[in-house]
Protein backbone atom coordinates (compact mmCIF):
# COMPACT_ATOMS: atom_id res chain seq x y z
CA UNK A 1 0.00 0.00 0.00
CA UNK A 2 1.19 3.77 -0.75
CA UNK A 3 0.46 6.27 1.72
CA UNK A 4 0.42 10.24 1.39
CA UNK A 5 3.03 11.89 3.95
CA UNK A 6 1.73 15.33 4.90
CA UNK A 7 4.35 17.78 6.78
CA UNK A 8 2.82 20.06 9.27
CA UNK A 9 4.37 22.42 11.15
CA UNK A 10 1.82 24.17 14.57
CA UNK A 11 2.68 26.77 16.68
CA UNK A 12 1.89 26.07 20.12
CA UNK A 13 0.39 28.33 23.04
CA UNK A 14 3.88 28.34 24.33
CA UNK A 15 5.87 28.97 21.53
CA UNK A 16 6.94 25.45 20.41
CA UNK A 17 6.66 24.15 17.26
CA UNK A 18 5.31 21.35 16.98
CA UNK A 19 6.27 19.10 13.94
CA UNK A 20 4.47 16.03 12.58
CA UNK A 21 3.42 14.04 10.03
CA UNK A 22 0.02 13.00 8.53
CA UNK A 23 -0.49 9.69 6.92
CA UNK A 24 -3.20 8.42 5.04
CA UNK A 25 -3.95 6.12 2.02
CA UNK A 26 -2.62 7.89 -1.39
CA UNK A 27 -6.38 7.68 -2.35
CA UNK A 28 -7.06 10.35 0.49
CA UNK A 29 -6.16 13.67 -1.38
CA UNK A 30 -9.11 16.05 0.46
CA UNK A 31 -7.02 18.37 2.30
CA UNK A 32 -10.44 19.37 4.44
CA UNK A 33 -9.91 15.44 5.25
CA UNK A 34 -6.01 15.50 6.09
CA UNK A 35 -6.78 19.08 8.01
CA UNK A 36 -9.34 16.78 10.16
CA UNK A 37 -7.18 14.03 11.08
CA UNK A 38 -4.96 16.58 12.69
CA UNK A 39 -7.09 18.69 14.18
CA UNK A 40 -8.17 15.61 15.73
CA UNK A 41 -5.00 14.53 17.00
CA UNK A 42 -4.37 17.61 18.30
CA UNK A 43 -7.58 17.37 20.52
CA UNK A 44 -6.22 14.23 22.06
CA UNK A 45 -3.13 16.47 23.39
CA UNK A 46 -5.85 19.24 24.74
CA UNK A 47 -4.48 21.70 21.96
CA UNK A 48 -7.78 21.93 20.28
CA UNK A 49 -7.38 26.25 19.72
CA UNK A 50 -4.78 25.48 17.23
CA UNK A 51 -5.34 25.82 13.24
CA UNK A 52 -4.37 23.64 10.93
CA UNK A 53 -4.53 25.03 7.31
CA UNK A 54 -2.42 24.41 4.11
CA UNK A 55 -0.41 27.24 5.82
CA UNK A 56 0.28 24.52 8.62
CA UNK A 57 0.03 21.45 6.48
CA UNK A 58 1.30 20.41 3.35
CA UNK A 59 0.96 17.50 1.01
CA UNK A 60 5.10 16.26 1.02
CA UNK A 61 5.54 12.66 -1.10
CA UNK A 62 4.24 9.07 -1.53
CA UNK A 63 5.88 6.28 0.13
CA UNK A 64 5.27 2.73 0.83
CA UNK A 65 3.36 2.12 4.01
CA UNK A 66 5.51 0.60 7.15
CA UNK A 67 3.99 -2.29 9.33
CA UNK A 68 3.34 -0.18 12.39
CA UNK A 69 0.83 2.00 10.39
CA UNK A 70 -0.43 0.16 8.91
CA UNK A 71 -2.76 -0.46 12.28
CA UNK A 72 -4.01 3.24 12.39
CA UNK A 73 -4.57 3.39 9.07
CA UNK A 74 -6.93 0.55 9.12
CA UNK A 75 -9.06 1.56 12.27
CA UNK A 76 -8.67 5.32 12.10
CA UNK A 77 -8.21 6.42 8.47
CA UNK A 78 -4.56 7.65 9.29
CA UNK A 79 -1.33 8.33 10.95
CA UNK A 80 0.42 10.50 13.03
CA UNK A 81 4.49 10.34 13.02
CA UNK A 82 5.28 12.65 15.42
CA UNK A 83 8.80 14.37 15.17
CA UNK A 84 9.23 17.71 17.41
CA UNK A 85 7.44 19.21 20.33
CA UNK A 86 4.87 16.87 20.09
CA UNK A 87 4.81 16.12 23.90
Amino acid sequence: MKVAVWDTYVKREDGKLMHFDIIVPQETDNPETIYGFGKEYLQGKYLQDLEITSKECQFCHIETIKPDWETAIMEKGYYIYEMENCT
